[in-house]
């Protein structure tokens, strides 16, 4: 039976208030400090009730930009949870939307958003991270933002003002005839910003790496062999360098075709690129193994276990799989978890085995009962 280590540094969601998000009218719900699971049908809310936990953490949903989480019929929504703090203690975080974003913790509202991210950890394993392995490097770059960001305060300010620039260097370049004095103070400002970021990310890659390398081992019984790397231009030129190469095409193009939002994470296995040689399976797997690890550097890195969200977990993966997935999480000390299945009788059968501690919930159109 899995045994939870209750973390001296573990934040947990104690109560949620949900209205209008997504396809849930108005929900409170009381959770368990330790492990929390979802059932229902496909399109029930149980995606949905795992959103609204992250918009909590990270002041957006996962999936959506926040007019489309705006419940039909609705003009906007609300959020409100109630967290126990590593330092004792409670705070409750309160996110409103009407066409503007209003967060507030314990009713008074943050000079700035960025200011509560990191405050509450958090890590989501869902099926959307598929992405990752079969879409452009945007969404590579995204998680290496989200992790980072979590991490590191001053890396997630030189991120916004590094995009700030870019934002103005972009429109700059789409002018008839652009200031090129002006690209030339816009280069000088983003210089160390860009190299403060790509120093960051390397260091994420290389850090996370093995711990990627062991979570997949321990997964597939040791099938494959994987592998993450950090490439970037900056690796082999200064970004002033990179800039004055490319300021021809970026006159003619209308926009900045170089700089580290064009870095990006390669995935591999078996020296191959993971998104052309792995199966269904083993990309869920080698994305399971990523969030873990992920996890565990966080944990690391701050002392304070992340809340764990587990969406469809056990989706496109065999029955060998899953065994060694859960002991792979009976191995570490987790701090509170959400888990959505859509199959009542595998969760059910598979979390009785692993903790007496739990809380179940059922989803239908929205609504959330307690089992």
């Amino acid at each position: 039976m899995l045994i939870f280590v209750r973390l001296r540094l573990m934040p947990t969601l104690r109560k949620i208030v949900v209205q209008d998000f997504r396809n849930i009218e108005l929900q409170e719900l009381d959770f368990s400090a330790k492990l929390n699971c979802i059932t229902g049908g496909n399109g029930e809310g149980k995606t949905n009730l795992l959103d609204a936990i992250w918009y909590l953490s990270m002041t957006k949903s996962a999936f959506t930009a926040d007019r489309f989480n705006i419940r039909y019929g609705a003009k906007s929504f609300a959020l409100s949870g109630t967290y126990d703090l590593p330092s004792g203690g409670s705070t409750r975080i309160a996110v409103q939307f009407s066409g503007e974003k209003r967060i507030r913790r314990d009713d008074k509202p943050y000079s700035r958003i960025s200011e509560h991210i990191g405050l509450l950890p958090i890590v989501m394993v869902s099926p959307s991270d598929v992405s990752m392995v079969s879409e452009s490097g945007d969404e590579r770059r995204r998680f290496a933002n989200a992790v980072i960001s979590q991490m590191d305060r001053e890396y997630l300010d030189a991120l916004q003002q590094y995009g700030r620039c870019l934002a103005q260097r972009n429109s700059l370049l789409k002018e008839e005839r652009p200031d090129e004095a002006l690209l030339d103070v816009l280069d000088a400002q983003m210089e160390p910003l860009a190299a403060r970021i790509s120093a960051s990310r390397e260091e994420f890659a290389k850090g996370i790496a093995p711990r990627v390398r062991e979570f997949y081992s321990r997964i597939s019984g040791g099938r494959e062999e994987v592998e993450v790397s950090y490439r970037s231009a900056l690796q082999k030129s200064s970004f002033r360098e990179l800039m004055e190469a490319n300021r021809q095409r970026d006159l003619t193009l209308g926009y900045t075709v170089a700089g580290v939002q064009r870095d990006d994470l390669h995935f591999g296995m078996n020296g191959h690129s993971i998104r052309n040689c792995g199966s269904q399976g083993q990309q869920k797997s080698f994305l399971v193994a990523l969030k873990f690890a992920q996890y565990g550097i966080m944990k690391e890195r701050s002392g304070v276990a992340p809340i764990l969200l587990l969406d469809d977990l056990f989706d496109k993966l065999d029955m060998g799989r899953v065994q060694n997935l859960l002991e792979t999480v009976t191995g570490e000390d987790f701090g509170q978890i959400f888990l959505s299945d859509s199959n009542k009788l595998r969760v059910n059968s598979i979390v009785d085995t692993l903790t007496e501690d739990r809380s179940y919930f059922e989803a239908v159109g929205g609504a959330f009962r307690s089992l």
